[in-house]
């Protein structure tokens, strides 16, 4: 198995490539839990290297809750890295506060010369749902209405029009008399990585939430991946689905990184209980693979990265999982 730890489940992760190996990231927790529905607020990162995403050598945890009274003291959740022109690593991770009772998410910052210890930059809060376009979010908890303030899973890029950088992240949009119609991809920009603005969502609805965002560029279009679970699919998209509702990961389209998106068509990895969640799609040598940890839901849950698989693009831009047909990529 791709990364696994005989004491603890790994679920969420992401990566990053130095120009050598694979790091790769993801969040673990004891299994002396015994619940697994125990890990969420029982969480660290952990961090492994490998040459083929296969073969992962562990080097421990990377990044743990804040010691004390602090917006990131009850967990640190799921990120990207990403690195500057000056050589530095950079972190962007969820966090939630124990005084909160993790209910209310927000967006942090590390950094780090060796890719595995992170120093919080100022007391690691980089982005919240404040300011102008906060009243395009469900800014503040919508009790009864919805499970948390959804404001996680941070995927960071550069922007590819500019210096600057951009964040996706899982949200929530205001208004939705639907909960499974207000899911949101949320955004926000940078010139420094250090001050961000937050800006309008760059999608919203379908699903009551879009979790894991990851931003990337093929062949001249832009996919947004994202995860969900079948009792989280709006009446809208089961109807206009073509499939029942299932569990795991789905994309969205794009000609611009900013957006229009648009909702791929079907659901592209998914099942009830679903084999793979928390997906990445990473390009190993202008092959795509998606990578994803093992789940089967909770009653059952596995809590290892499984083996990397086949993405391959049709004639009309969409993504499936297999068998590369000739002359695909």
């Amino acid at each position: 198995m791709t990364i696994s730890l005989e004491d603890k489940w790994i679920w969420d992760s992401w990566y990053a490539h130095d120009g050598e190996r694979w790091h790769g990231y993801f969040l673990q927790a004891e299994k002396s839990l015994v619940d697994p529905h125990l890990r969420h607020f029982n969480v660290s990162q952990g961090h492994a290297v490998s040459d083929d995403l296969i073969n992962w050598t562990h080097l421990g945890t990377c990044l743990e809750p804040s010691p004390g009274p602090a917006w990131d003291d009850k967990t640190t959740w799921t990120g990207s890295v990403v690195q500057d022109d000056d050589g530095l690593w950079h972190l962007f991770y969820t966090g939630t506060r124990q005084s909160e009772d993790a209910l209310y998410q927000r967006v942090g910052h590390a950094t780090s010369t060796d890719m595995h210890n992170w120093k919080r930059v100022g007391d690691g809060l980089c982005l919240d749902l404040t300011g102008p376009n906060a009243k395009h979010y469900e800014a503040e908890h919508q009790i009864g209405h919805w499970h948390d303030r959804a404001m996680r899973d941070p995927w960071v890029m550069r922007d590819p029009e500019g210096d600057g950088w951009l964040m996706y992240f899982t949200a929530r949009v205001p208004g939705v008399s639907e909960p499974n119609a207000g899911g949101a991809i949320g955004f926000a920009t940078s010139t420094d990585l250090t001050h961000w603005t937050l800006e309008r969502p760059v999608f919203a609805g379908d699903f009551g939430q879009l979790e894991v965002p990851q931003v990337f560029e093929h062949q001249n279009r832009w996919y947004c991946l994202f995860c969900t679970a079948d009792e989280h699919w709006s009446k809208a998209r089961t109807a206009a689905a073509g499939v029942p509702p299932v569990i795991g990961n789905h994309y969205l389209v794009a000609d611009h990184p900013r957006g229009p998106w648009s909702m791929a068509p079907g659901f592209l990895d998914g099942a009830v209980p679903c084999r793979r969640y928390a997906a990445r799609i990473l390009k190993v040598n202008g092959q795509l693979k998606i990578i994803g940890f093992d789940d089967n839901w909770q009653d059952e849950f596995v809590g290892q990265v499984r083996d990397p698989e086949d993405v391959w693009v049709d004639s009309d831009g969409w993504l499936h999982i297999g068998t590369t047909p000739a002359g695909r990529k």
